[in-house]
């Protein structure tokens, strides 16, 4: 058997990142396995339907590296096979017409509850004559659930899961007005397209006890079935917008690389011993049913920034740049130009050594793409004193002084400047230091960072901070 698995989304305009994970392990089931993943559109919500949240969907795809196999196709666009076959079902006898009224459904309703009982339609047009059918109303189609026995449902992930048939009701099939319902679009479409194993969130379990009465009413082969628990937040409750962020796209303009969000994802709900670097082609070498975990799991921020980091320190430095350079644009205004190309590239191994995020290598690159004067943040204020003031002057006396401008020369001066000035605390020399070449408290190797932006741009901007000290001191 030539494994298919499949993706089918509702457009609703993000990418939960509970879909994502769904979307991931079908992806590397086929993968694994050497067959195809497929995606399928489910926009049967015409009111809320757009073609901008069904492109959401694709960018999000495209993004995690998830490549499909097929032409997507519109769950919509499909409806009319969908009312073939409930039609079909109908002159079978397998489905009927029911014609019961809103008043009589509700009525239903409330006695269920009134005699403890599920809420559930009670059949009353199973074995009806349509003779018998009340003048304006339409009618909808229900299929004939087993009365009596179990159903059993042999999942990959829950095992063996048992439902007693009475819990089954008649469910609609189509509605009054034509439309076909979720729960016959989604077996015609399956089958339609030859899906073979249905990888999803075990909030469906009980969908698919209902789904099955369809393939067995249509003599269709059923698809092998694995229900993945859903992913929690920290509390345990299910993950919600109130746990953060929910959204692919979310992940992405936070400053997190794709492949560790599909790495953590991964291991959010499968294991392969204790590995927790897996990257994409291991993950597919390695990816199997067996391997999903049948707990929920809890999704922990901390862990995916400690995966973020671990890809940054692996990614080229080129695609870094690239990757940066919106962030850059959209946070700081800059945009990177030739001087500043060539400073990112020479210090982007010590920069990326320290970032978690995207976002945060922007924010650490961003003083080797200006030119003093510029700004001092409050860290860097902390450290602008008028003590440091004497320190600096003498830093910019030895800088100039420099024939050979190397941070092993500068390293050497500072330590100088320390030993006369700070009791040889090298610490005391660097913070203002710091805080005058760069304009924050925070930064890579700091001598190394002297030799890239240049002996000429390295004295404008002690000479830039000297002048901020007097300014500050006279305010």
């Amino acid at each position: 058997m030539s494994v298919i698995t499949r993706f089918p989304p509702s457009p609703t305009g993000f990418m939960h990142i509970g879909n994502a994970r769904t979307a991931l392990f079908n992806y590397l089931y086929a993968r694994h396995t050497g067959g195809k993943f497929v995606v399928r559109i489910e926009d049967t919500d015409r009111a809320r339907h757009s073609e901008e949240a069904v492109q959401v969907i694709f960018n999000a795809l495209e993004w995690m590296g998830l490549e499909f196999d097929n032409e997507p196709e519109s769950q919509y666009a499909n409806r009319q096979r969908h009312i073939d076959i409930a039609n079909e079902l109908l002159a079978a006898g397998k489905a009927y017409k029911c014609y019961c009224t809103p008043e009589e459904l509700t009525q239903m309703r409330e006695t269920a509850k009134i005699e403890g009982r599920p809420v559930a339609y009670d059949n009353r047009w199973r074995d009806r004559d349509e003779s018998e059918a009340p003048e304006g109303i339409d009618p909808v189609i229900r299929i004939k659930s087993p009365i009596d026995g179990e159903t059993v449902v042999d999942d990959q992930v829950q095992g063996n899961v048992t439902v007693d048939n009475k819990q089954l009701d008649d469910f609609i099939i189509l509605r009054s007005d034509g439309v076909p319902t979720y729960m016959l679009a989604v077996v015609v479409d399956d089958h339609d397209m030859g899906i073979t194993h249905v990888i999803r969130g075990d909030d469906h379990l009980n969908n698919t006890f209902r789904q099955n009465i369809i393939y067995d009413a249509m003599g269709w082969n059923k698809p092998i079935y694995a229900h993945c628990p859903l992913i929690h937040g920290t509390d345990g409750s299910k993950f919600s917008k109130r746990h953060g962020s929910i959204s692919v796209e979310d992940y992405k303009d936070m400053g997190f690389l794709p492949e560790a969000l599909c790495n953590y994802l991964l291991r959010l709900g499968w294991g392969h011993k204790d590995e927790e670097i897996i990257p994409m082609d291991k993950a597919i070498e390695l990816f199997d049913l067996k391997g999903i975990n049948k707990a929920a799991s809890k999704f922990d921020f901390k862990k995916l920034e400690n995966l973020n980091a671990h890809y940054i320190k692996e990614a080229d430095n080129h695609r870094l740049i690239d990757l940066i350079s919106p962030f850059l644009k959209a946070n700081h205004d800059i945009i990177i130009s030739e001087e500043g190309l060539m400073r990112l590239t020479v210090m982007m191994d010590a920069l990326k050594d320290r970032a978690k995020t995207l976002i945060q290598l922007a924010d650490e690159s961003k003083f080797l793409l200006v030119n003093a004067p510029f700004d001092f943040d409050e860290g860097a204020q902390k450290h602008l004193t008028p003590d440091a003031k004497v320190i600096l002057q003498g830093v910019l006396t030895a800088i100039k002084e420099l024939n050979n401008f190397t941070h092993e020369e500068i390293e050497h001066k500072c330590r100088n400047i320390a030993q006369v000035e700070a009791d040889g605390k090298l610490g005391k020399v660097m913070m203002p230091v710091r805080a005058a070449l760069t304009g924050t408290d925070k930064s890579p190797s700091l001598f190394e960072a002297a030799e890239v932006l240049g002996q000429e741009e390295t004295i404008k901007r002690l000479n830039h901070a000297i002048a901020y000290i007097g300014s500050a001191t006279k305010h």
